[in-house]
């Protein structure tokens, strides 16, 4: 019986999250469960917690699968809208296409090289968010978050003429900058004039999580009849683990200027949009999987794993109870720390899963990466981007 009148239920729910991290999910049953929390925190009536095994489906088979459940608030009988899908590319003469296929093979070569070298010998700095070893992969993990305002976002998006996704890459690149300073010695001033206690050169690599799907982002499934499409094979919208990964590195540094964190974002997003190093990994890791050990499937040990996904536009509400927050996360990964990214109606929350042996103080990393977004728009209006 859980006690309505807790001095902190915010904790408990985290608490028992965190506990249950510690357990695995019995394969002689389905392997997924639902715990329902009826207890009142700060901004949620009660909390839903849905763990599922990785093998039924990676995180956008998932999400379709959960957010297929729910309706608009404000339309009860409506499904939920997503973003509209990316226009196609104007069509460009014969010397711009032929010199992109160059450059997208150019990359690919460099890029699955670098994935190599990583997983085998070229070893991210370590750092005091870099687990010392794979065995991370079997401790407890601890899952916190942060929401941000998608108004600000967009705003710097708007600005700096970039992505979204941009944006979000450059908070975490400044966020992580002003954790590890700290980390490496005191900062000094009000939070915007630090001393520099940085190591050079520091080589800290994300591991970048892509959809491969024909159909990109979460999809909703309408029917039963579009629930069997779903799961046929070939299908665009397939079910199952169809994601691939790049390598991402970020800059770590004390930028003078923030918005010379979305600048690094864009050049090196640029840069992984022409390439086909997600789909080389998801079909190498098809291959080891199937003919070899399944140990030279492993991913690269970098620093952090990250995630990025469009969620609905508008409120939504599952089984008649409104839906105040999503936070997708996981736990049984090889790194100490993973970022999950996710956008619900006017948020944007930064869902964070840490080994808390190694990364103690999550909510102050939430507070850096929180302090980033303020320095970065502070930035956008001080250069005159946009109207005050």
């Amino acid at each position: 019986m859980v006690d309505q009148h807790m001095a902190s239920p915010d904790q408990f729910v985290e608490d028992y999250i965190a506990n249950l991290t510690n357990t695995q999910i019995s394969t002689s049953i389905p392997m997924w469960d639902v715990h329902i929390l009826n207890l009142k925190t700060c901004d949620a009536e009660s909390t839903l917690v849905i763990r599922v095994h990785h093998s039924l489906g990676d995180g956008t088979s998932l999400m379709s699968f959960l957010i297929s459940c729910c309706r608009k608030t404000s339309e009860p009988d409506a499904l939920p809208s997503f973003p509209a899908a990316k226009k196609s590319r104007p069509d460009t003469g014969w010397f711009w296409k032929f010199w992109s296929v160059l450059l997208l093979a150019w990359n690919t070569l460099v890029d699955i090289w670098m994935c190599v070298a990583t997983t085998y010998f070229l070893k991210d700095t370590q750092t005091p968010l870099k687990a010392p070893s794979r065995a991370v992969a079997f401790t407890s993990r601890r899952i916190v978050r942060r929401t941000f305002c998608v108004d600000d976002v967009i705003l710097v998006k708007n600005a700096t003429n970039t992505k979204v996704n941009d944006v979000v890459l450059a908070i975490t690149q400044a966020g992580l900058s002003r954790y590890l300073n700290r980390k490496y010695g005191k900062g000094m001033g009000d939070g915007e004039s630090w001393e520099n206690n940085l190591p050079n050169s520091v080589r800290l690599t994300a591991t970048l999580f892509i959809n491969l799907r024909s159909s990109p982002g979460i999809y909703v499934l309408t029917s039963l009849a579009a629930i069997a499409k779903m799961v046929k094979k070939h299908s665009q919208t397939d079910w199952g683990n169809k994601i691939g990964y790049v390598l991402y590195p970020f800059k770590i540094a004390l930028k003078d200027n923030p918005l010379d964190y979305i600048r690094d974002a864009k050049a090196t997003m640029d840069r992984k949009k022409a390439t086909l190093e997600a789909q080389f990994r998801l079909f190498m890791a098809k291959v080891f999987v199937r003919f070899y050990p399944t140990k030279l499937a492993t991913f690269p040990l970098t620093t952090m794993w990250f995630s990025n996904v469009a969620g609905p536009q508008e409120e939504i509400s599952l089984f008649g109870n409104q839906v105040t927050f999503i936070a997708p996360s996981l736990y049984g990964q090889p790194v100490a720390l993973t970022i999950h990214i996710i956008s619900y109606e006017k948020k944007i929350s930064m869902v964070l899963s840490v080994d808390d042996n190694i990364i103690p103080d999550p909510y102050q990393l939430c507070d850096d990466f929180e302090e980033a977004l303020k320095l970065i728009k502070k930035a956008v209006v001080a250069e005159g981007l946009i109207k005050k």
